[in-house]
């Protein structure tokens, strides 16, 4: 195997600090060989004209590392809602077994509540991923998903079931609008692509579950969903802005 050799490449720089006309010298290391391919080549001109000059190649390696990378324009937006989505549901779902848990229906919901939490967790791991700026309105929805969960199963397992089909109504709506959009990207990210997608599937299976178990039994069941749904659609608008 050839030995790898390097070039110095010698040059001096004025300095230019408090004034003074002094230069400094600055060196700079090559290889001779790279990959096989020599910096000399076989023209016979100048010295100068049979090397490869180190100005062209710093300024190739700099472009390279200066390429700023093509993120999609909505992902940081999209990370941030489903976030605080996820911690919603995780708190609704915590809600409804603080009331509920020790009822017949609270192996369903613990089942349906711990998928929450990795659909929680995974977006808490896209957040630090991706450097995203969780929603301030964090602490609101913590609070808020808990009362929603405990209020609404306080009425009944009906209006607990209820609320699980507005939420999730609303959540696979607005996943489905995300999936539209990332698909739209040439360059998705891959692994955002099928968690949301998972993501999609399991919150409609927590859908159908509630039909199955009578959400459409429960006292005012159009009224009680459209304002449920009126206000997960307002808690999605905000979190996207801050």
């Amino acid at each position: 195997m050839e030995p790898l050799t390097f070039i110095d490449y010698t040059k001096k720089k004025p300095n230019a600090f408090f004034g003074q006309s002094s230069s400094k010298t600055v060196v700079l290391r090559f290889p001779l060989c790279l990959s096989g391919r020599s910096f000399i080549t076989e023209d016979r001109g100048s010295e100068e004209s049979r090397m490869y000059r180190p100005q062209q190649i710093l300024h190739h390696v700099r472009r390279a590392h200066s390429a700023p990378l093509k993120k999609n324009p909505h992902l940081d937006a999209i990370i941030r809602v489903d976030h605080a989505g996820e911690l919603g549901a995780d708190r609704i779902y915590a809600g409804q077994m603080a009331v509920l848990g020790h009822t017949a229906e609270g192996p369903l919901i613990k089942h349906m509540w711990e998928q929450e939490i990795k659909h929680r967790q995974k977006f808490e791991e896209l957040i630090s991923k991706h450097r995203v700026r969780p929603t301030v309105m964090t602490p609101i929805w913590n609070i808020a998903g808990f009362a929603l969960g405990a209020g609404t199963a306080l009425l009944g397992k009906e209006a607990a079931m209820a609320c699980t089909v507005a939420v999730e109504t609303v959540i696979v709506d607005h996943y489905n609008d995300q999936l539209r959009t990332l698909m739209e990207d040439p360059n998705v990210d891959k692994d955002i692509l099928q968690t949301i997608t998972q993501f999609r599937d399991e919150e409609q299976q927590h859908h159908d579950t509630g039909i199955d178990h009578g959400a459409e039994q429960a006292p005012f069941y159009k009224a009680l969903t459209e304002v449920i749904k009126a206000g997960c659609k307002a808690a999605i608008a905000i979190s996207k802005k801050i």
